[in-house]
């Protein structure tokens, strides 16, 4: 039989040429052109039939009969097997319901989190991740060869389900220098991200069919943690204090009190004191989200909710997803003495081993030598710069449609509508023809709220925010004139 392989297709896709000779032959063999018996020409044939060098074609003979495509018989050649792989045609194919839990249906029932349009917007006012110019990454790349040791050393090792020590030590002393906080390094636990921390504690903390009380509006992601746990949400109204007490009967609360997520509201320290004494009464847990309150631009520090716990009821989330880099999903939580044991194990199932240990001991050394710290201030130098202009330029030029939720920290801005709700729907598709997108607070409700919207402004440049709020005018302008 004639030997025809689809050489040309795959010499494009793959810079080895062995791997290009790979996929030629295993296509071949899958579609039945090469059957089973069937003598594959010698490496030397096979070099000089399509300019490769034996030593290709014998890496590429080598791979086949390592997935059991081939067989080799001394003396006498390489033989395709009888039992060659065929895949089965499409109309074959039976689509068979696949059974899901209850934890699975119920996640397949929430609807997802809404899409944005940023990336088609000339100005986008919805936050982007850190600008990478910005970032010291000859600081990072010396502490990621630290952290790989001499000869990588340090790559040979493991970290626990809790994350490597060194980080939960760097961690702890910055959360007592900055946030007021007396962690202690044992009572540290890092996660991928925030969300998986606050996923994970809400399945060891609530059972299905009990309560547990989210801000409303608040994040959307939270909601749907509460719901995938088969748990009740009891909505928390939210004013300029932040959370609003009440006598809720629930086991555990999820509230933001450095900064209302997405008000920005600050939560007063009467009400903090309320939300613990409840805790206390109810035998109840709370969860507090540190999100964004490392960017203070002005005013005293707000201590969070967190340094006024005496009755270990708070669990306090951090995370570093706004002031590293997307790629380094690490988040963090403190939590009580008599909830590390649970949370250690319940990790320990998804994750026997922590992960990016390189990572964790580079951040580790990055924050012990005072590079985060210093990479903290000029953040926040910039970002407050612009936070001042953006605040400046739609008070003077939209200060008629918004009413800005007055804040001092943070990488976003909440902005109440002072016109009509059809109004604000119309507005919106204005500013999307103009080339400016933000984000519909809607999102973040539980129900229907009234019309506001959400600005970040941390990623762009003075240049584009004054070229943003221009836009968001002449939207308006448009609105007015087609009505």
């Amino acid at each position: 039989m004639e030997l025809t392989l689809h050489m040309e297709a795959y010499l494009d896709r793959h810079r080895f040429k062995y791997l290009a000779l790979y996929h030629a032959l295993r296509e071949a063999i899958q579609e039945g052109r090469l059957p089973g018996g069937m003598k594959l020409p010698s490496t030397r044939e096979m070099a000089e039939r399509y300019g490769l060098s034996r030593g290709a074609v014998a890496q590429s003979y080598d791979i086949l009969m390592a997935e059991g495509y081939v067989y080799a018989e001394t003396g006498r050649g390489t033989f395709v097997t009888d039992a060659g792989y065929s895949p089965p045609s499409m109309e074959k194919i039976k689509e068979t319901p696949i059974k899901l839990s209850q934890w699975g249906e119920r996640l397949l029932r929430i609807p997802d989190m809404p899409l944005d349009a940023a990336k088609r917007a000339e100005i986008s006012f919805i936050n982007q991740p850190l600008e990478m110019s910005r970032f010291p990454y000859e600081e990072w790349r010396s502490a990621l060869s630290f952290a790989g040791g001499r000869k990588g050393i340090g790559l040979q090792h493991k970290a626990p389900p809790e994350g490597d020590g060194q980080l939960r030590e760097a961690i702890a002393s910055h959360l007592r220098v900055t946030r007021g906080i007396m962690a202690r390094p044992e009572h540290v636990v890092l996660f991928n991200g925030s969300m998986q921390a606050i996923v994970l504690l809400f399945q060891l903390l609530m059972n299905e069919g009990e309560a547990a009380v989210v801000e409303n509006p608040g994040f959307h992601g939270i909601r749907r943690a509460v719901e995938a746990c088969g748990g009740n949400i009891i909505p928390a109204a939210v004013d300029r204090q932040g959370v609003r007490p009440q006598e809720w009967d629930a086991g555990i609360l999820f509230v933001t009190p450095s900064r209302q997520y997405p008000t920005g509201a600050v939560l007063s320290l009467k009400r903090r004191r309320q939300l613990l004494d409840w805790a206390q009464r109810h035998d109840a847990v709370i969860i507090e989200d540190d999100y964004d309150s490392e960017f203070r631009f002005g005013g005293r520090p707000i201590e969070p909710l967190k340094t006024l716990d005496t009755q270990e009821r708070v669990i306090y989330i951090g995370s570093f997803s706004q002031t590293m880099f997307p790629g380094l999903r690490l988040g963090f939580a403190v939590l009580p003495e008599g909830l590390v044991e649970a949370a250690v194990r319940a990790k320990s199932l998804y994750e026997p081993m922590s992960p990016g240990l390189l990572e964790q001991r580079a951040l580790a050394r990055f924050m012990s030598k005072g590079s985060y710290m210093r990479h903290l201030r000029r953040l926040t130098r910039l970002y407050g710069a612009r936070h001042g202009h953006f605040w400046g330029l739609m008070h003077a030029l939209a200060g008629d449609l918004f009413e800005l939720m007055p804040g001092d920290a943070g990488l976003h801005v909440y902005a109440n509508w002072l016109k009509s709700a059809d109004e604000y729907e119309a507005f919106r598709g204005a500013a999307v023809r103009r080339g400016v997108v933000f984000r519909d607070a809607q999102a973040y409700w539980m129900g229907q709220g009234p019309p506001a919207a959400c600005f970040g402004f941390a990623h762009l440049t003075e240049e584009q925010i004054a070229d943003g709020v221009r836009r968001l005018v002449l939207a308006w302008q448009d609105v007015q004139n087609f009505s």
